[in-house]
C-alpha cells in the first residue's frame, strides 16, 4: 500500500497553506481543509451541512463527528491513494477521534507534517500583511507594493484584514499553544511526526517535505 494520509500542523502564518497547495499537486492528493469543506456543505445543504448549521445557527461549535462524517465522505469520494487535511484535529481528543474511524476503514494515517515557526516570525509575517479588495497581498517588509498604501496591479487601496491585527494574532498563537500545540508531542509519541523549519524559503520547505513523503511512500511499498 502506497497511499499518503497526511494532517497538517503548525501555528497561523507558518506556511502551511503554501506547502499544502503545492503538496498535494505533487502527489496528487485531495485537499481538505475542514473550514472549507464545512462551508461547501452548509451552502449546498447537504444533509451533513444542514445539522451543521443547527448547531451554528444556535452559537454552538459543530460537534466532532459532524466533521469527521465530512471528512470520511470526502476520503471515501477522492482519496484512495491518501489525502492531505488540514484544520482537524486540533485537539488531542479530535486525533483520538479521527484515528478510530480511520481505523474501521482499515486505514490509519501516514505523518503529520509540522511546519513550524517562532511566535516571533508568526507574528511579524501576519501583521505585516496587506491587501487590496480583490484579494492580492503585499507585505510592508517582505513583498512591499510600489507605492504606500496603494495595489500595484489595479491601484486600490491596502488595508490589514481584522485577523491579522496584533492583538487578533497574539489570541490566534495563545489558541494555538494551548489547544493544538499538545498534537505535536501526541504524534511524536505514536513515530508519525515529520518536522519542517517553516521560518525557510518556501521552496527549500517544500523541497524538505517533499523529498520526505517520496520517502515515506517508498517505505509504504515494501
Amino acid at each position: 500500500m502506497s497511499e499518503l494520509n497526511l494532517i497538517l500542523l503548525g501555528p497561523p502564518g507558518a506556511g502551511k497553506g503554501t506547502q499544502a497547495g503545492r503538496l498535494t499537486e505533487d502527489f496528487g492528493l485531495p485537499y481538505i481543509g475542514t473550514g472549507d469543506l464545512l462551508r461547501k456543505h452548509v451552502d449546498q445543504e447537504s444533509e451533513l451541512g444542514r445539522e451543521a448549521k443547527g448547531h451554528m445557527d444556535d452559537g454552538g461549535l459543530v460537534p466532532d463527528d459532524l466533521v469527521i462524517a465530512m471528512i470520511l465522505e470526502k476520503v471515501d469520494e477522492e482519496g484512495d491513494d491518501g489525502f492531505l487535511l488540514d484544520g482537524f484535529p486540533r485537539t488531542v481528543p479530535q486525533a483520538d477521534a479521527l484515528a478510530d474511524e480511520l481505523e474501521k476503514r482499515g486505514r490509519r494515517l501516514t505523518a503529520a507534517l509540522l511546519v513550524d515557526a517562532s511566535d516571533e516570525c508568526v507574528f511579524k509575517r501576519i501583521t505585516g500583511r496587506r491587501q487590496c479588495s480583490d484579494g492580492h497581498v503585499y507585505h510592508v517588509e517582505f513583498d512591499p507594493p510600489k507605492y504606500d498604501d496603494k495595489c500595484d496591479r489595479d491601484g486600490k487601496p491596502l488595508t490589514q484584514r481584522k485577523d491579522d491585527q496584533p492583538e487578533k494574532v497574539k489570541k490566534r498563537l495563545a489558541t494555538y499553544h494551548r489547544d493544538t500545540e499538545p498534537l505535536i508531542d501526541y504524534y511524536d509519541e505514536r513515530g508519525l511526526l515529520r518536522r519542517f523549519d517553516g521560518a525557510q524559503d518556501k521552496v527549500k520547505v517544500h523541497d524538505h517535505i517533499r523529498a520526505t513523503l517520496a520517502t515515506l511512500r517508498l517505505e509504504e511499498r515494501l
